[in-house]
């Protein structure tokens, strides 16, 4: 944890370790590991919630919690814009961490691979491998998307390459009732 700022630590600090060393094809111990996962991303929630700092909802989209879909946000410049979140649970799960995929943003960056994928190699995978299996997916967040968007998310926004969503209707608007206009 050195480098890191106060604040990460202290909100790392809450998010409970994990113990339960299954995958998705270990049956019993993956519905325990199951269980942990859920308990640290609760913990993790309710610290984001005390702190004012929700950014984030996320849940299994399927019975064996292999696959979880959600909604991420960043605000930039006092404007919150939000993206789809999407992984699958690897096979090897959880010597792999899952690759966190925004396909929103999917070729608008190049920290991103095909699909929309975050680009988490550098920093973020030798973490989780030093940690395995104590990290779940509420670490993965916390410590893998979280500041991949506070990285990206303003350099897209001032890029021009991510519109806020009132600004993608305005023109719509604006040509709706300059059609409008001309047929009167």
């Amino acid at each position: 944890m050195e480098g890191w700022d106060k604040g990460t630590k202290s909100v790392v600090g809450e998010i409970p370790l994990l113990s339960t060393r299954a995958g998705p094809r270990d049956g019993d111990a993956w519905r325990q590991r199951l269980k942990e996962e859920y308990r640290a991303l609760i913990a993790y929630t309710t610290v984001n919630k005390s702190k004012d700092n929700d950014w984030f909802r996320i849940a299994a989209a399927n019975p064996e919690g292999t696959r979880w879909e959600g909604t991420c946000w960043y605000v930039h410049n006092l404007r919150r814009y939000e993206f789809p979140l999407q992984f699958d649970i690897p096979v090897t799960y959880p010597q792999v961490a899952p690759e966190i995929e925004l396909p929103t943003l999917d070729g608008k960056t190049h920290k991103m691979y095909r699909g929309g994928k975050i680009c988490l190699t550098v920093h973020f995978k030798p973490l989780w491998a030093k940690n395995c299996p104590r990290f779940g997916l509420a670490h993965a967040l916390c410590l893998g998307l979280a500041p991949w968007l506070a990285a990206e998310v303003p350099i897209l926004v001032d890029s021009g390459m991510v519109k806020h969503k009132d600004d993608e209707a305005a023109p719509a608007d604006a040509a709706a009732a300059s059609g409008s206009a001309a047929a009167s």
